[in-house]
This record gives C-alpha cells, structure tokens and sequence, in this order.
C-alpha cells in the first residue's frame, strides 16, 4: 500500500470515529462538519482508486 492510500484510509477512519464522537456527545453540528469532510474524503479516494470501504478498525 502506497503512502497515499494508507493516509487517506487513516484519515476516512479518523473522521469517521469524530463524527460518531460528536453525534454520541450530541453536538449535531460538529457531527454535520465531519460527515461533510468523510463526503469530501471519500470522493478523493474514489477519484484515485482507493477502496475505502475496506478500511479495517483492528
């Protein structure tokens, strides 16, 4: 796996665990920032072939 993919995996998962953060603490717009930057996240993966879906959490 190149640098790229492993950052941008990392960082999918990082943003993923802060909104589910958010939305456990009930802050409702700081859950909406991070789904909008997943979103924007997960477009870039697409664009470059990354398959992020397969993002482990072990």
């Amino acid at each position: 796996m190149d640098a790229f993919t492993a950052g941008i995996l990392q960082r999918i998962q990082n943003t993923e665990a802060d909104r589910d953060r958010a939305r456990a603490a009930g802050d409702d717009f700081l859950a909406e920032v991070e789904q909008a930057e997943l979103e924007d996240l997960q477009r870039l993966a697409t664009e470059h072939g990354v398959r992020y879906g397969a993002v482990s959490t072990a």
